[in-house]
């Protein structure tokens, strides 16, 4: 088999790992680590948690690499696989706070490069509006990621998460009511 180019189809770069070639995973990762990454951070509201949860996905990935089924798109297995890793998270940071009584993770207002770190109000309004989405339930606020942040569709986001499309558009809405309120709230 010939070495795996960068320009080579996902499914292509899998069955290349999956045959010992050995930087086919590494195009694969840093094909989707970006937007693995952003949707980790998106669902955490936490920088350096988010980057050791898409580390995580990855290394899960890596580990289910065999199942991966090729009919399937595998952005849409990445993020199911990290959207796995984000509610065992939250289910940890649960057990945490019901033990210790506070939160032992602080969140982190850490933004993107394109903006600019010195406007002071922008970071504060951004650091509320992941707050709130963080404090979403798992239920609202895994489609809004997906469909709104992440720009899945709603069938493409129903697969990921098992529900119907219409089940995803509903939870959207309610998502987005349950942010307005909780913006308006502040």
């Amino acid at each position: 088999m010939s070495a795996p180019s960068p320009e080579s189809d996902d499914a292509s770069l899998v069955a290349a790992t999956l045959a010992g070639e050995e930087n086919a995973f590494s195009l694969l990762v840093r094909r989707h680590k970006e937007k693995v990454y952003r949707f980790v951070r998106s669902y955490v509201a936490d920088a350096d948690e988010a980057y050791d949860l898409a580390q995580e996905a990855f290394a899960a990935a890596w580990s289910a690499l065999a199942r991966y089924d090729a009919d399937r798109p595998f952005p849409a297995w990445i993020k199911r696989i990290a959207l796995n890793k984000c509610r065992d998270w939250a289910r940890r940071r649960a057990v945490r706070r019901f033990f210790f009584g506070a939160e032992s993770i602080e969140t982190s207002p850490d933004l993107p490069a394109t903006i600019d770190p010195d406007d002071e109000a922008l970071q504060r309004n951004l650091s509320r509006l992941d707050q709130a989405i963080a404090a979403l339930p798992a239920g609202l606020k895994e489609p809004l990621l997906l469909t709104a942040i992440d720009g899945m569709s709603h069938h493409d986001a129903a697969r990921v998460l098992h529900l119907t499309p219409k089940a995803v558009e509903t939870r959207v809405y309610r998502a987005k009511l349950a942010l307005s309120r909780a913006l308006r709230d502040e």
